[in-house]
């Protein structure tokens, strides 16, 4: 089928022959999506969910690594990130449920559904000042929080589903207080770093709705991309 692009739409390389529609004026994935989608693991038979999944690309990158999940649904608030996403779903043959919305108000007929939540959150405090607000809601917790995302997601999960997100590193026991609080139990994690010497920019975590405790610490990821040097 023909690709059609909207004013200030680009057409950018996912994986393999696979497209992303992308804007940047709204907002452009960073590496840390591409990153997150390799840290989560796909099972058999998953329900996978995206919050605040923008463009998609966590997601739609998360399916092209693990084809044998069952279903993909991406959670996003803003209707033309929500848009490019069902376009690069239906060009690239994607079977994907978007649902617009905050994902605190997600309906009850997803409670309990999934049982794996991928989600690559607006990392930053604050309002957007000078920003463009549709990009710095992307990036600052202005419409949603991370206690907001993380009580969203343990209520979609299913017993045993696994949470995986992506934060800055300082927010880490943040993060684990959380996801303790709202009983998921923190299960794997792995620091994002811009260099082999530098202190880590980022964190990944994976918690399991009422798993028991036990937390493995895997190596740290030099991320090459963040200091503009290659792939990551």
């Amino acid at each position: 089928m023909e690709l059609v692009l909207k004013e200030g739409e680009s057409a950018e390389t996912l994986f393999g022959d696979k497209i992303i529609i992308q804007n940047a004026s709204l907002y452009r994935f960073t590496s840390d999506s591409i990153l997150l989608s390799r840290f989560a693991k796909g099972k058999l038979k998953d329900s996978v969910a995206d919050f605040c999944s923008g463009s998609g690309v966590v997601g739609f990158h998360f399916l092209c690594l693990n084809p044998h999940v069952s279903s993909l649904t991406l959670f996003e608030l803003q209707p033309a990130l929500a848009d490019m996403s069902r376009r690069t779903a239906e060009y690239n043959g994607f079977n994907v449920n978007v649902v617009e919305g905050r994902v605190q108000d997600a309906g009850a007929e997803y409670d309990g559904k999934f049982s794996l939540i991928l989600c690559n959150p607006p990392y930053e405090r604050g309002g957007f000042e000078n920003c463009v607000y549709e990009r710095a809601i992307c990036r600052k917790e202005i419409t949603v929080t991370l206690p907001e995302i993380i009580a969203a997601a343990a209520k979609k999960l299913k017993f045993g589903g696994r949470l995986a997100m992506v934060n800055r590193a300082d927010r880490l026991a943040e993060m684990f207080y959380t996801f303790k609080a709202h009983g998921l139990e923190p299960k794997r994690m792995q620091f994002i770093k811009g260099g082999a010497n530098a202190a880590p920019y980022a964190v990944m975590a994976e918690a399991v709705k009422g798993g028991k405790p036990s937390l493995e610490v895997l190596p740290d990821i030099v991320n090459n991309a963040e200091n503009g040097g290659g792939t990551v």
